[in-house]
């Protein structure tokens, strides 16, 4: 017998995801959630932007040293060096998946209250 996933309450068929939960988290509260989160690397801390964007890259590319080098027509030590700083300043361990998920639902909450991209 196949699985089935049994519809959502009301009636929505749509999946759950991570992006559907935090729409029903109040503005305000996504909006501290990034700037609490993703502080150091906001352009009042890094002017250039170089590092949130390296963490959109690199989480964009499941983590992959190869594929955010490539994408970012870096070398991949120079992407090893910036998430080493990312992780220094965020107090984040990108290694481990509850911490790449806290970065990841900041960016998501940003890209909610700013019209940027996650």
């Amino acid at each position: 017998m196949p699985h089935t996933t049994p519809p959502a309450p009301g009636g929505s068929s749509a999946p759950a995801t991570l992006e559907r939960l935090l729409s029903a988290v109040p503005a305000d509260v996504r909006a501290v959630f990034s700037a609490r989160t993703l502080r150091p690397l906001l352009p009042e801390h890094d002017r250039t932007g170089t590092l949130l964007h390296t963490l959109e890259v690199f989480l964009r590319h499941d983590a992959s040293w190869s594929r955010t080098a490539a994408a970012l027509h870096l070398h991949v030590n120079t992407v090893r060096y910036r998430i080493q700083r990312i992780e220094h300043l965020t107090g984040r361990d990108l290694t481990r998946l509850p911490h790449r998920l806290d970065l990841h639902a900041a960016l998501l909450c940003r890209a909610g209250t700013t019209g940027g991209g996650a």
